[in-house]
């Protein structure tokens, strides 16, 4: 007998209704990881003395940045063909909606299926960016907070997913497997949580670094260190993830790990740049 039943996973998109409204388990997670990420951005900000005014625009930036950059990544990186072949298509990535089909222009409110965590990542870097031009706070503070929260939205988004039955692993035998009943019912890696679980941890880290080593805000190392962890640690759990799309198939490495390297190069050269730089 076994000691552990595989996990059938088969829960509903939808968290609850409210009217016309549905209210997607994916959007909910969305929306309670950049609101926790909110509240503690904004503890930090309070504790480094930095003007309330100056914060105040700082959510509308990020969750602009995340969306979009999250958004193009996915449909220019991940499905070209489906988004940047035909009107629809280029509708589509930039709307919520999906044609009902090719020759009709009837649509459906779906929210936006599909986004991709490295556009969101670049995405949110330049959002930074022109805040930063507009408030005047000094970039490199604001990366490193930013930084110090972005572990519990990156946990939120993975749960997310969980809940979409998306970005499912490969099949497995291990007695945790999931079945994921929404896709075909075999038994895989949980991915999705995999990764939320290592983010949390993220989160966890970067709060106990802050609270000893505060004077390095400001230098890039939470940044660095924040780059560095989520996409290593990304670069590897790929290898435990069914492909997203077909053509990466035939590539030795997928289209996350390639997109993924960039950025650990950039996160260590950042954090070993700051290590070099005396607590203030």
């Amino acid at each position: 007998m076994e000691l552990l039943a595989y996990i059938t996973w088969n829960p509903s998109l939808d968290a609850f209704h409210l009217g016309p409204i549905t209210f997607r388990w994916y959007s909910l997670c969305w929306l309670i990881g950049l609101a926790i990420a909110y509240f503690v951005v904004k503890q930090l900000f309070r504790d480094q003395k930095i003007p309330n005014e100056k914060f105040d625009p700082l959510f509308i930036y990020c969750f602009l940045g995340i969306l979009i950059g999250a958004r193009l990544g996915h449909c220019i990186f991940y499905q070209p063909e489906d988004y940047l072949t035909s009107v629809k298509g280029f509708i589509e990535m930039l709307l919520p909606i999906q044609f009902i089909s090719a020759d009709s222009w009837e649509w459906k409110l779906t929210g936006y299926e599909g986004l991709a965590s490295h556009g969101g990542t670049a995405g949110l870097i330049l959002a930074l960016w022109l805040y930063v031009r507009h408030t005047k706070v000094p970039l490199w503070r604001v990366l490193d907070n930013i930084a110090i929260a972005t572990g519990i939205t990156a946990c939120c988004i993975r749960l997310g997913n969980l809940m979409n039955s998306e970005i499912i692993g490969n099949v497995t035998n291990v007695p945790w497997a999931f079945e994921f009943i929404q896709r075909d019912g075999l038994p895989r890696h949980p991915a999705q949580l995999y990764e939320a679980i290592a983010y949390f941890l993220l989160f966890i880290i970067m709060i106990w670094l802050y609270k000893r080593q505060k004077g390095r805000v400001g230098t890039g190392f939470f940044f660095g260190l924040c780059l560095t962890y989520i996409f290593t640690f990304r670069f590897f759990i790929e290898f435990l993830k069914k492909t997203q799309v077909s053509f990466e198939d035939s590539m030795p490495l997928d289209m996350g790990q390639l997109l993924s390297i960039p950025f650990i190069i950039i996160g260590i050269y950042y954090m070993h740049k700051a290590l070099k730089k005396p607590i203030t």
